[in-house]
């Protein structure tokens, strides 16, 4: 077990009622505080953290390496801006929840006076990029929205490995995109990969350029090409080519796709490509039928038809700092390093609401309180996966 790492591991099972009501009270409390101290943009800039938002999953008393604890955490903060008029709402969430985040945008943007579309599709897009343009094993099951009254906006989605068993956690925030599919993260939290078709990193410009010059000049050819990348793909040597051929690079592009999956262009793609005009590879993106198979079979003839490698770089930031230590405030559900204990849990409720009625508008006392523990780091042999 790697102290300061922070993986996340498939759990299933649900939080039992009487932990939800303590959750949802707590982090009214500290969503609260957060816009009091730093508005709805520092809101946003703190969910769009990977260490931060991990730190308030642990502080409320879920599990500090659960991949549940995002979709727990995130739930809870949705149900609390739902109910308090802090100027910042959240949409979609897990599994079919997810779906409902359109339809979700489109009211929050007319409470807002926002233009719906343009989130909408922003909605969109951040999702297609995370399961369709960036590719390491990982099925996106969990997208939530977040956007405030002055439009700005932040994405919190999971997606998760079924062999392994294992979740990633991808975070967004409109300050920090300039170009959707050029390294738009704030942060990616999860185990790196020895690799992944990345083709939104820098060195995959020329990826994208050339899936969008091929759809756009000649999508007709694209099947031709596509048999032929597949055929040499599947160990045919040709007798001659206008591209070298490569064995080295026939085999790890092999063993790439039997991990990620096959690569595919098939009928209702190639037609759908015949028919419309797109102008970008967030156009192509959006496109209804294309998806991971699509990509990765743009990506084998661009590579060994063009030879134009996209990025197989596991874009994660980092191997995250895990907050840890916020799991002392009330416990963790699954009871490390210790169990929750509903009385204490309950004194610690009441303490911060009769500090916020005494103190409201003071921050000075909070950052005080917040001065005490600084230094503090708990012990190593606490930190047990759970």
């Amino acid at each position: 077990m790697r102290t300061g790492i922070a993986e996340l591991p498939l759990h299933g099972g649900k939080v039992p009622a009487w932990l939800l009501s303590r959750l949802e009270k707590l982090s009214k409390i500290l969503v609260t505080l957060i816009v009091e101290e730093y508005g709805t943009l520092g809101l946003l800039e703190r969910i769009s953290d990977p260490v931060y938002f991990q730190a308030i999953n642990n502080i409320i008393g879920m599990d500090w390496d659960s991949s549940g604890s995002t979709t727990v955490t995130t739930a809870i903060i949705k149900r609390v801006l739902s109910r308090e008029e802090l100027g910042v709402r959240a949409c979609g969430g897990k599994g079919v929840h997810s779906r409902e985040a359109p339809d979700e945008i489109r009211k929050v943007s007319e409470e807002f006076g926002l233009d719906a579309s343009s989130f909408v599709r922003t909605s969109r897009l951040v999702a297609k990029i995370d399961n369709t343009a960036l590719q390491s094993g990982y099925q996106l099951y969990h997208h939530v929205f977040f956007v405030d009254e002055e439009g700005n906006w932040a994405v919190v989605q999971q997606g998760m490995n079924t062999v392994d068993k294992m979740a990633r956690r991808y975070h967004w925030l409109s300050t920090k995109v300039s170009d959707f599919t050029r390294n738009p993260h704030s942060g990616i939290q999860g185990r790196r990969e020895p690799f992944a078709l990345n083709t939104i990193a820098d060195d995959s410009q020329e990826f994208r350029k050339l899936s969008v010059e091929l759809i756009k000049d000649e999508p007709e050819k694209l099947p031709t090409l596509f048999a032929e990348a597949n055929r040499l793909l599947e160990g045919y040597v040709p007798l001659t080519s206008y591209v070298p051929y490569d064995p080295h690079k026939v085999r790890e592009l092999r063993e790439k796709f039997r991990r990620l999956g096959k690569p595919s262009l098939n009928k209702d793609v190639w037609l759908q490509l015949r028919e419309v005009n797109i102008d970008s590879f967030s156009d192509l993106l959006l496109l209804k039928n294309v998806g991971p198979a699509t990509i990765r079979g743009l990506a084998l003839v661009a590579e060994l038809v063009y030879e134009v490698q996209p990025s197989w770089r596991d874009p994660v930031t980092h191997p995250p700092v895990d907050p840890f230590k916020f799991a002392y405030a009330v416990g963790g559900k699954d009871g490390v390093p210790f169990p929750i204990d509903r009385k204490q849990y309950d004194e610690l409720l009441s303490i911060l609401s009769e500090l916020m009625s005494r103190v409201k508008g003071d921050a000075k006392i909070m950052k005080r309180l917040a001065a005490l523990t600084r230094s503090w780091a708990p012990p190593p042999e606490e930190k047990i996966p759970t």
